[in-house]
């Protein structure tokens, strides 16, 4: 996860066989995760991606390789792995393109069914992976929960405030503030009868790739959730022609009344995120969030 930004990553000296040493730009590429991101070329063709970090948390890149494996088992559209290792994850170059309403529709429908292809708990690993969960480079809790709140104030948004008031970015009243939504969410006073659905839970407009085949999903944090936190990510960093994502979502599965005024509450976790790491104004974004979390009790 980084900040809002759309970004590109220039790859420097690679070589095609049979032609100088030359540079490109990949377009709609973040490093992510990696350290150094580079291409792998077959001819005059580039392929592969490859993200590279020598210092990498043991299992981070085989969680993100589990997860979307995970995700196109229910159907989405993903960068293919090619390869993975502890310390670098091959991918399929996606060929960018100009979002369209269409391809965002499409892109709800399927968002939709993989949602719908569910989780064995809220907090589940992706099928086949029994090491840990990350989001970016930091490291969050695996869960068995049958109630969605206790999992998630306590596994998605409790567990980072300490960094992020360590880290100088939330103070201590404003902590107490998120506290108290958490405690409101652990109560189950949020709860529905929603099942745990398949999330990619880091689900920012920079993992959201538009390519001329449609939208393709990249850099996950998969795991067993509530669906809304998807939709509510798309909704915190503007993600393209989204209102057409939610029009081919609710064609498949129609979201439950008052989902909009729920979006705080499931932009708590990529809020106490990005407090940790990426300023204050991320700390005062979560209060705020918290504030409008409280006032749905």
């Amino acid at each position: 996860m980084l900040t809002a930004t759309r970004s590109c990553v220039n790859l420097v000296g690679w070589r095609v066989p049979g032609c100088a040493i030359r540079s490109r730009v990949i377009p709609q590429l973040r490093a992510g995760l990696a350290q150094r991101v580079g291409a792998r070329a077959y001819g005059r063709r580039v392929s592969d991606v490859v993200k590279e970090n020598p210092d990498a948390p043991a299992g981070a890149f085989e969680a993100e390789a589990a997860g979307l494996r995970w995700l196109a088992a229910a159907g989405a559209r993903v960068a293919e792995v090619r390869d993975v290792s502890a310390r670098r994850i091959v991918l399929e170059r996606i060929e960018p393109a100009a979002p369209t309403a269409r391809a965002a529709r499409d892109f709800g429908r399927s968002l939709a069914t993989t949602h719908g292809a569910g989780a064995r708990a809220f907090g589940a690993r992706p099928d086949g992976w029994d090491g840990p969960l990350f989001i970016g480079r930091l490291e969050q809790p695996a869960a068995a929960e049958t109630s969605w709140g206790a999992f998630y104030a306590r596994d998605r948004v409790a567990c980072f405030l300490e960094r992020a008031v360590a880290n100088g970015n939330l103070d201590r009243a404003g902590a107490e503030v998120v506290r108290e939504a958490c405690e409101l969410v652990a109560s189950g006073a949020l709860d529905d009868d929603e099942p745990p659905a398949r999330i990619h839970g880091d689900l920012w407009n920079g993992n959201l790739l538009f390519s001329p085949e449609g939208a393709v999903l990249i850099d996950p944090a998969a795991h067993g959730g509530h669906r809304e936190t998807d939709l509510a990510m798309l909704d915190l960093f503007g993600a393209p022609h989204l209102n057409e994502i939610v029009r081919g979502y609710e064609s498949v599965h129609p979201l439950r009344d008052g989902w909009r005024e729920r979006i705080p509450l499931h932009q708590l976790h990529p809020l106490a995120v990005h407090a940790v790491g990426h300023g204050p104004a991320y700390g005062r974004l979560l209060i705020d969030a918290a504030r409008a979390t409280c006032a749905l009790a």
